[in-house]
């Protein structure tokens, strides 16, 4: 391992699932850099791990183009040794529908899919020499959030966002087989129900159909997520785990 701090960006770190990636790498020392539509809390900005975090709408191109030339800006040559694609939108129509197939308007599907699928792919291709530099240091790793509703039909998750992620989860395997040649590792972790702001009342009978019988935590997402970005995995690549209580396997 070098001296230097490990560095990880990552994506959607307000709250929920990627603001908690974002303390458990703060508390391994790894250096941050991270993007939102929203700032951080104020708190958070005191974390003297946390070095960046650069406002962006990963659903325009052009923003995630200028976001990945501030973040290299701040890298100033340095290495990523891990980019965690977090951020999504599962949006809802007008009437408080999930998007699907049979309701709301087909530029839904586009805007899902620009954030969910090709922001992944400009982030991916924008660091990759930045992560080749890791992998010949320390190690470099990209891990996908995917999910659950990308492999079977959820009750709350409409069909754009469902089939995004199970878009996601094929983008995972081919990126694995492109990037080994920068000696890159890409994976993907699929959480099941999870405690974050998004969950309401509805969510209680799920709890029914999980082996575990209960929902789990945005810090059980963060610790696969981490422990996919260090050496102890450094021949797992191009696989997705299950971050689900047991949910998938009924």
């Amino acid at each position: 391992m070098s001296e230097e701090r490990r560095t990880v960006i990552l994506t959607g770190a307000s709250r929920g699932i990627g603001h908690a990636t974002v303390k458990r790498f703060s508390d391994e020392g790894w250096r941050i850099i991270t993007c939102s539509r929203e700032e951080v809390p104020e708190a958070c900005k005191r974390d003297p791990n946390w070095t960046h975090h650069i406002p962006t709408d990963l659903a325009e191109a052009a923003s995630v183009e200028a976001f990945i030339e501030e973040a290299d800006a701040a890298l100033d040559g340095s290495s990523v040794n891990a980019l965690v694609n977090n951020a999504a939108v599962s949006p809802k129509t007008s009437f408080k529908e999930r998007l699907g197939c049979l309701n709301g308007p087909i530029e839904g599907w586009r805007e899902v899919f620009e954030l969910n699928l090709f922001a992944p792919i400009l982030l991916s291709r924008g660091f990759a020499a930045a992560l080749g530099r890791g992998a010949k240091e320390d190690g470099a790793a990209i891990v996908n959030i995917t999910s659950i509703a990308g492999h079977s039909i959820h009750p709350f998750a409409g069909s754009a966002y469902s089939t995004s992620k199970a878009a996601l989860s094929a983008l995972t395997r081919e990126l694995a087989v492109e990037f080994a040649q920068l000696g890159v590792r890409v994976n993907a972790v699929a959480p099941g129900e999870i405690e974050t702001e998004m969950v309401g009342e509805e969510y209680e009978p799920l709890i029914n159909r999980i082996p575990m019988h209960r929902m789990g935590t945005p810090e059980e997402v963060a610790g696969c997520v981490y422990q996919l970005c260090n050496p102890d995995f450094g021949y797992v690549t191009g696989t997705e785990i299950f971050v689900t209580g047991g949910q998938h396997v009924l």
